[in-house]
C-alpha cells in the first residue's frame, strides 16, 4: 500500500433527486437580458456553463421511506466484546424513534444489561422477559417508555445478576417478539446482542430475520466478525449488513489502521455506516444521554443518524479509496519551513 488510504463516504441523507418537472435553470431564451446588475450576469453565466450542476440536495425535510415487511427484526451483532453493540443499538434506536418509526429495543444480555444505562432508563425497570413469561406481569408492563420520545420502548430480558431458567432460549425470545408484533406492532424490533457466540448468542438472534454487524477496524474484532457472519448465515439470516466503529482518519494516513475498503473487501459485508472516533461518546454513556441527542451534533451523532437513515430504506453505502497528492515543497523546506 503506497500510499494513504482514507475514507470518502456520500452520506445516506444525500440523495439525488428525481428529475423535476421544470428544469432547475432557465433555458437560454428565457434568460433576462444582460442589461442587470454584474452579480446577475455573474449568475448568468455560471448557469450557462453548468446546466445540471444541483445533483444532491439534503433530504431532511422528508420522512425516510420504510421499506420490508413491518415489524423488522433486527439483531445487533458482534461477536467481540467492547467494539459498540449497545451503543450502536441505542443511538440507531432513538434515530428511529425521532424519525417518527415506533422502536421496542431488547436488552437480551442476560446477567450484563447496560442497555438501560445508555438510554438513562435504569430507574425505571421494574419487570423484565422473564416476569412475562412467568406469568408475574403483562407485557405492556415490562416495557418502559422513553419520555423523551415516547415512540421508544425498552425490554430487558432479565434484571442484573441473575440468571435464566432451563427453560429459555431461543424459542422463548420468538415467543416475547410474536407478541411485541401482535399487541404493540412496532416498526422495528431491535436485539441487542451479548458478546460471544454461546446460548446468549444463539438466543438473541433465533427471532432475527436481519442483522448488523459492528466491527472495529482491528484484527481481532475482524476475525469474530467473519466467524459471526458465518454463523449468521448458517441460522438463515441473509441480509446482513456491517457498522465500522471507532475509525480514526489520523492512523488511517499513517497506515497504522486498516482503512473502511480493507475492512469491506475482508469481509464482504454491505457498508451500513461508518462511525468516527469521538470522546463525547464516553460522556454520553456516563450521562445515559445519547450521542444523537447532543446539541451541536457531533460527527459520531451524526453517523449514527445516517446508519438509522439507510437502516430504514434498506440502503448501503460505498466506501472508496483516495490517494493524497503529495505536497509541494518550496526552496526554504531545508531549513524547516
Amino acid at each position: 500500500m503506497s500510499a494513504p488510504q482514507l475514507l470518502r463516504a456520500t452520506p445516506s441523507l444525500l440523495h439525488t433527486p428525481s428529475p423535476p418537472s421544470q428544469p432547475l435553470f432557465p433555458s437560454p431564451k428565457t434568460l433576462p437580458p444582460a442589461g442587470g446588475s454584474s452579480h446577475q450576469r455573474q449568475r448568468q453565466r455560471q448557469r450557462r456553463r453548468a446546466p445540471g450542476a444541483v445533483s444532491s440536495e439534503l433530504q431532511w425535510s422528508r420522512k425516510p421511506q420504510l421499506a420490508g415487511e413491518t415489524p423488522r427484526v433486527v439483531v445487533i451483532t458482534s461477536g467481540k466484546g467492547g467494539v459498540g453493540k449497545t451503543t450502536t443499538t441505542a443511538n440507531v434506536g432513538l434515530s428511529l424513534a425521532r424519525l417518527d418509526f415506533s422502536v421496542v429495543v431488547v436488552d437480551a444480555d442476560v446477567g450484563l444489561r447496560n442497555l438501560d444505562l445508555l438510554l438513562g432508563l435504569e430507574n425505571r425497570v421494574n419487570y423484565t422477559a422473564v416476569e412475562v413469561l412467568n406469568g408475574d406481569c403483562r407485557l405492556d408492563q415490562a416495557l418502559v417508555r422513553d419520555k423523551r420520545w415516547p415512540n421508544l420502548e425498552l425490554l430487558c430480558i432479565s434484571k442484573p445478576r441473575t440468571k435464566l431458567p432451563l427453560g429459555f432460549g431461543g424459542k422463548a425470545l420468538t415467543w416475547v417478539v410474536d407478541a411485541l408484533k401482535a399487541h404493540r406492532a412496532p416498526d422495528f424490533v431491535i436485539i441487542d446482542c451479548p458478546a460471544g457466540i454461546d446460548a446468549g448468542f444463539i438466543t438473541a438472534i433465533t427471532p432475527a430475520n436481519e442483522a448488523v454487524l459492528v466491527t472495529t477496524p482491528d484484527i481481532t474484532s475482524l476475525r469474530d466478525a467473519d466467524r459471526v457472519t458465518g454463523l449468521l448465515e448458517c441460522d438463515g439470516i441473509r441480509d446482513i449488513k456491517m457498522v465500522v466503529n471507532r475509525v480514526r482518519l489520523d492512523l488511517i494516513r499513517g497506515e497504522d489502521m486498516m482503512s473502511v475498503v480493507d475492512v469491506q473487501e475482508m469481509l464482504g459485508l454491505p457498508l451500513l455506516g461508518v462511525i468516527p472516533e469521538d470522546a463525547e461518546v464516553i460522556r454520553s454513556t456516563n450521562r445515559g444521554f445519547p450521542l444523537v441527542l447532543n446539541k451541536p451534533p457531533t460527527m459520531a451523532g451524526l453517523a449514527f443518524e445516517q446508519a438509522a437513515w439507510r437502516l430504514v430504506e434498506q440502503d448501503t453505502m460505498k466506501a472508496v479509496m483516495v490517494e493524497e497528492k503529495p505536497q509541494k515543497r518550496g526552496w526554504f523546506s531545508f531549513f524547516g519551513r
